[in-house]
């Protein structure tokens, strides 16, 4: 459970400590318009509910469920047997261990995770395309040079006509500045299904009574 604590807060750090300042690479016109799309995605997915598996450093892999409501709303919830959550509200994620009964939260800033939960932010300014060889994935990354103990991350979407703006979420990795690497692969994707505010809720492991997550 130590290890898989580690990675969760390696995984939150570089989620929202990620800035709009990008690596050097000149974007072409086709990266320009990859983008686009990807921010046409954000603006078109009101919802999403996927299966996940996330794989940390030490080839450890856990299961779950995320739910993605616009706007402002994530929920990670992990298979039976993980006594930790993650939930985020827009403005923070907030990491429960019910095992240690412990609450913390991390601003998600202007990091990639935090434009996927907020349409009106301008994906562009933050994200750069890495190319893949594959065309049927797009790839973009996020890194604050001037932050490096943060860390990378990688999103992957594939191009699937039938998604929202061509695109579906396909999972991302963070790397840290050692390079431990986590990796979330989803699977299942189902788009802009009612989701109601409920699923959001969480209780708070040092007091009574349920919590909002958003």
């Amino acid at each position: 459970m130590k290890a898989l604590r580690s990675a969760l807060l390696m995984m939150c750090c570089a989620l929202q400590a990620l800035t709009v300042q990008m690596p050097t690479r000149a974007q072409t016109g086709t990266d320009a318009q990859d983008l686009a799309r990807v921010a046409d995605y954000i603006r078109q997915t009101r919802s999403l509910v996927a299966d996940f598996a996330q794989t940390d450093r030490n080839g450890q892999t856990l299961t779950g469920v995320l739910t993605l409501k616009q706007p402002g709303k994530i929920r990670f919830q992990y298979q039976k047997g993980v006594p930790l959550l993650i939930v985020g509200d827009g403005k923070a994620l907030t990491v429960i261990d019910y095992e240690v009964r412990q609450v913390q939260r991390w601003p998600i800033g202007s990091s990639p995770l935090g434009a996927l939960i907020d349409p009106s932010r301008d994906f562009t300014k933050f994200s750069k395309v890495i190319q893949t060889g594959d065309s049927a994935l797009l790839s973009v990354e996020a890194r604050d040079p001037k932050r490096p103990e943060f860390g990378t991350i990688t999103l992957v979407f594939q191009r699937q006509p039938s998604a929202p703006a061509g695109l579906s979420l396909y999972g991302w990795v963070a790397r840290d500045a050692q390079g431990n690497r986590t990796a979330v692969r989803l699977g299942g994707q189902r788009y802009n299904a009612p989701v109601a505010d409920s699923a959001f809720r969480w209780r708070d492991p040092r007091t009574p009574g349920p919590r909002g997550g958003g």
